[in-house]
């Protein structure tokens, strides 16, 4: 072949619509230096991970031959009725109103496709986590960058533009522990936000997939957003029991559960019923079993951000404005010497191996700097002394 598809006109205007990877995905994906330390992605520990639990709970399923054998079977859309009454009790919603999905992303693309029309302005995040644009892209660009403030997005600033005539078709927030600011949103702007939505008619899109990682502070609840019928819940276990289960869940107004389904009839039909069988098994044949990885993996995490926090105040003091984090997997401290350039400075730490992901890969509006002078780094998967070394070596950059 001599040309591309592209150039044969053999692409659909939304495929070449969509931006290529740059970034936070490229920073992701680099082929760093030997013995270079990767503090990128929200990746939970291998240690909290229940991999015994999992493999007795295979195991199990295996060994019943009617299970076994309904696993290989297609299960209804929305999920399996056993799993969806596990997510909806620790939800606190019906079950009725849960859609079991191939992961976070994938209950974001679905939440995207069935409530903002082609074209249509959707408020995000400024600093905004990458893949929500990415999912945004497949029906528009037009985004509304809402600034993330102390106590999360910045209700007011959206609540003067609604007043001064902008229209949205949705929201978009990371509510409990922002990636990639680490703070929450405060449960009277939880409740600010959805009374928005419900004067003006657009979605709230609620990415919650920290949520269960607290370890400090006091949690701002969720209630406020499964009593609206314009919020869009999304969660998933990726952070929990593994990212490469790809299973999370919708906790969805009733009147969008059916769209939905009929959305994913036409893309996916539905999540693995093999995966959703163990974790099923996992979940419901120890009903205490959640709560313990929830608490051993926060006290991981808890030690860890207080590793990498002590580490920078040591090696580097006063390079940064750091607020402890009070959950989740990252840390977002500031330079405070302006003379430092943060692209220059993440070359350099690459060059002494420790790879982090740049503040200004966050941007959602290119035009403003004010994420650029951050860094995100991740502490989840990375030991204390890796932690200790990785600073170590961005002192050397410095």
């Amino acid at each position: 072949m001599t040309a591309g598809a592209e150039e044969q006109g053999g692409l659909t205007s939304l495929a070449r619509g969509l931006s290529a990877p740059k970034g936070f995905v490229d920073a992701s994906l680099a082929a760093p230096v030997p013995g270079t330390i990767r503090l990128l992605g929200g990746i939970p520990a291998p240690e909290a991970l229940p991999v015994g639990a999992i493999g007795q709970a295979a195991e199990r399923l295996w060994r019943d031959p009617d299970a076994s054998v309904a696993s290989l079977q297609y299960v209804p859309a929305r999920g399996s009725a056993e799993l969806c009454d596990w997510i909806a009790k620790r939800e606190g919603v019906d079950p009725s109103r849960i859609v079991v999905t191939n992961g976070g992303m994938h209950g974001l693309a679905l939440a995207v496709l069935t409530v903002v029309e082609r074209g249509a302005t959707v408020a995000v995040d400024d600093p905004v986590f990458p893949g929500f644009p990415w999912a945004l892209e497949m029906v528009t660009t037009r985004t509304l960058p809402v600034p993330v403030v102390a106590d999360g997005f910045d209700v007011e600033h959206l609540a003067r533009r609604l007043a001064t005539g902008t229209r949205i078709a949705a929201a978009y927030t990371v509510p409990d522990f922002h990636n990639p600011a680490q703070v929450s949103l405060s449960a009277p702007k939880r409740q600010a936000l959805i009374e928005l939505a419900e004067r003006y008619g657009f979605y709230v899109i609620v990415d919650d997939p920290y949520r269960e990682l607290r370890f400090g502070g006091r949690g701002q609840g969720v209630e406020v957003f499964h009593r609206s019928d314009r919020a869009i819940h999304v969660n998933t276990f990726t952070k929990t029991l593994g990212s490469g289960w790809r299973v999370g869940w919708l906790v969805l107004p009733e009147h969008l559960v059916d769209p939905v389904i009929r959305l994913r009839n036409r893309l996916d039909v539905h999540t693995s019923s093999v995966t959703q069988a163990i974790i099923e098994r996992l979940l419901t044949e120890d009903a205490q079993l959640f709560d313990r990885i929830v608490r051993g993996a926060t006290a991981l995490y808890q030690e860890r951000a207080g590793v990498l926090i002590d580490a920078l105040n040591e090696q580097l003091p006063g390079a940064f404005d750091i607020v402890a984090p009070e959950g989740g997997l990252f840390l977002w401290p500031r330079l405070t010497d302006d003379a430092v350039d943060p692209a220059a400075l993440s070359r350099r730490a690459a060059a002494h191996g420790v790879l982090y992901q740049p503040g200004e890969y966050f941007a959602a509006d290119p035009r403003q700097r004010s994420s650029d002078r951050h860094l995100r780094l991740s502490y989840s998967d990375r030991t204390p002394e890796e932690l200790r070394e990785a600073v170590r070596r961005l002192a050397l950059a410095f």
